[in-house]
């Protein structure tokens, strides 16, 4: 007979990953109970301590298992980007690039991971924020540098807003980019990811490229009125 050291069940961590990614996406993480999720892997509470010592290790286990390949490929793509001497456009595509490749990969359960990330950030928690900055911080700052050696007409903070908003138009694509479709009538789609992220790019560059807010670029109060 087959002896294991693992007293949960081989796979059995990846069940419990699976099935507390797929709750969080439908029901938010606080109302994900430990119970359900143990219900819908097939497991027991045992095994969630077992593996993840409690529900918040099992949150961010889940958060690191899509999130920490994600990024250590960012890097990589950035790294090869700076030696390379690249554009913006190359700086942003080394960023958003493997999000929608990732996306891609059916077997990677992404789609619930993409609709999980959209509820962590339209319903924050302090557990959800310590999270996103364990995982993010360095990314941002590595991709922050990057543009500022770029765009030098920037002010710092002008480069974070922005950052900001790139996350954001990745973030909204991939999680509701279904809706394309229907808003074209069919004549556009996200199902190929590269021409998805060839128009990504192209817009978020644009934007990043764009002169800082100012007294010169603020709207006088006629031009707000439309006239």
């Amino acid at each position: 007979m087959h002896r294991t050291d693992d007293p949960a069940g081989i796979g059995t961590r990846e069940s419990l990953l699976d099935a507390a990614e797929e709750l969080f996406s439908e029901r938010g993480i606080p109302a994900a109970s430990l119970r359900a999720i143990t219900e819908r892997a097939a497991a027991n509470l045992a095994a969630v301590n077992y593996h993840f010592g409690s529900k918040q290790g099992l949150v961010l286990a889940v958060f690191d298992r899509r999130l920490a390949p994600l990024n250590r490929e960012r890097l990589a793509l950035l790294e090869r980007c700076e030696v390379e001497k690249g554009s913006v456009e190359d700086v942003v595509r080394a960023f958003i690039g493997p999000v929608f490749r990732t996306a891609r990969e059916a077997h990677a359960g992404m789609g619930a991971f993409a609709q999980m990330m959209a509820r962590a950030y339209s319903e924050p928690s302090d557990e959800v924020r310590e999270i996103f900055a364990s995982q993010f911080s360095e990314v941002i700052d590595r991709f922050a540098a990057a543009l500022a050696r770029r765009l030098p007409g920037l002010p710092e903070e002008e480069i974070f807003w922005r950052l900001l908003f790139v996350a954001g138009a990745m973030a909204h694509t991939v999680s509701c980019g279904h809706l394309l479709a229907s808003y074209s009538r069919g004549r556009c789609s996200v199902s190929q990811p590269e021409e998805a992220i060839d128009h990504l790019v192209t817009f978020l560059a644009a934007g990043l490229e764009a002169p800082a807010p100012g007294p010169d670029t603020a709207p006088t109060k006629k031009s707000r009125r439309g006239h």
